[in-house]
């Protein structure tokens, strides 16, 4: 039952309406191919920049501006100052999207947002031009309420890690300081079933070359005793798990967490895990989903198949990815999995390590009065409590913020869910967890403006 004095009804029948004008932006910001990671593709990343902004100037922001800093690719900030003493809620999403990927692997065009069985395909559908949806729509419902200020930041470049993003705010970090930071980019539970993001790994891309040879040379004329670099690579990935499938890098830790009610089927179906191949690790499934280390080979450089010469390969190299739990330490942990990587060296091999730049793990404070009108907010949307869930990836975002606002509540909440496919080939939003939380974001900043 919604609690006195919160017009549910009213905002409920004004998302009604805004509704379809909602769904219409989001389809035409899915047909701009702003992927931040191609160069190439800085005239769509702003021209998406150029049609957020005018989405906000009609979600009724009297102050819109597409910024940068340092030759970043363009962010929009959006701001409707509350009156005096009000609280101010910053709402942060981005547009930028991942590449496409194999185009074959797509059953409708990609930059073509297409609705199949209540979803809504398209890159950028679901991750995470349905952020900037949601922020819009929640304004577009509310009108001139709530009382409070509002600030909204689009982002431009999380998919690449958000690099400007420090320096953006600490040269706007007045005009965006909020007393509550809702950040629109994580997942729900499952369709149906809200969930609010405590905490999230941290982690690092780290780079392996072996090399056993000077050269390539005939494998039947040196094969036996000669050892070649694939195979050197291989028995060192090898190393970095045991026989059960934990991670056996000395160093890094896992926490215990509330095993919810996820099930070994209900992960295999979500991940889409063949019959027949195990699951891997110990421990309860969430703490090897969020609070425990994980590593999986992502990439590697190597002859390939169709084009492999009878040679043996002097020089391999792969590209490993790297999760932290909450209480592990990022540059720490990044450290240990080079120190492995060198001191298990197959048969003398020439091992060296490169590794990028490390993202810190993330655990909520959960306790503050956002988050109560956040649970109160999403139960009335859904029908049903949130979960509070940890999450396996990293957001690269989250440090700047916190340590931009150190003062202010951090929610972290979602539009996807465990089929949205974010990332990868058909990608889709639901449509139906689309408008509730719509309605859960404009009834929390009701809450917000009330207390």
């Amino acid at each position: 039952m919604s609690e006195p004095g919160i017009r549910t009804a009213e905002i409920r029948s004004a998302l009604a309406d805004v509704l379809p004008g909602i769904r219409a932006d989001l389809e035409r910001l899915v047909r701009i191919p702003s992927v931040s990671a191609d160069p190439a593709a800085r005239p769509h990343v702003e021209a998406s920049a150029a049609e957020v902004a005018r989405q906000l100037v009609d979600a009724g922001l009297p102050e819109v501006e597409v910024i940068g800093e340092g030759g970043g690719l363009p962010a929009v900030v959006g701001r409707r100052p509350g009156p005096p003493g009000a609280p101010t809620v910053l709402l942060y999403a981005h547009h930028d999207v991942q590449p496409v990927g194999d185009e074959g692997q797509w059953a409708t065009a990609p930059f073509e947002a297409v609705e199949r069985q209540g979803r809504l395909y398209g890159r950028g559908a679901a991750d995470d031009k349905a952020g900037v949806a949601l922020h819009c729509a929640a304004l577009r419902a509310l009108g001139d309420e709530p009382s409070v200020g509002v600030t909204v930041l689009i982002d431009g470049e999380e998919e690449i890690g958000s690099p400007t993003l420090p320096a953006l705010l600490a040269r706007h970090g007045e005009r965006l300081r909020g007393d509550v930071l809702v950040l629109a980019d994580s997942i729900n539970w499952r369709v149906g079933v809200p969930a609010l993001t405590t905490s999230l790994r941290g982690g690092v891309n780290v780079v392996v070359e072996v090399r056993t040879l000077e050269h390539a040379v005939h494998n039947g004329a040196y094969g036996g005793p000669v050892p070649d670099a694939l195979t050197a690579l291989a028995r060192l990935l090898a190393t970095l798990h045991d026989d059960r499938g934990d991670v056996a890098v000395a160093g890094l830790s896992r926490s215990d967490t509330d095993p919810l009610d996820l099930t070994d089927d209900q992960l295999r179906t979500d991940a889409g895990v063949l019959d027949g191949v195990h699951l891997i690790g110990t421990g309860t499934l969430t703490s090897r989903l969020w609070t425990g280390p994980a590593l999986s080979v992502i990439g590697i450089d190597a002859p390939s198949v169709d084009e492999a010469g009878m040679v043996l390969v002097p020089w391999a190299r792969a590209r490993i990815a790297l999760r932290i739990g909450p209480g592990d330490d990022a540059a720490a942990a990044r450290d240990a999995v080079v120190a492995h990587l060198r001191d298990h060296a197959p048969w003398g091999a020439a091992v060296s390590v490169s590794a990028g730049e490390p993202v810190a793990p993330y655990s909520a404070e959960t306790s503050g009065p956002a988050y109560a009108a956040a649970r109160a907010a999403f139960a009335d949307a859904w029908g049903t409590p949130p979960v509070e869930i940890g999450v396996g990836g990293s957001i690269g975002f989250l440090a700047p913020f916190a340590a931009a606002f150190p003062d202010a509540e951090i929610l972290v909440t979602g539009i996807e869910d465990p089929d949205t496919r974010a990332h990868a080939p058909n990608e889709s939003l639901h449509l139906a967890d689309f408008e509730r939380a719509c309605l859960a974001e404009a009834l929390l900043l009701e809450r917000l403006a009330r207390r």
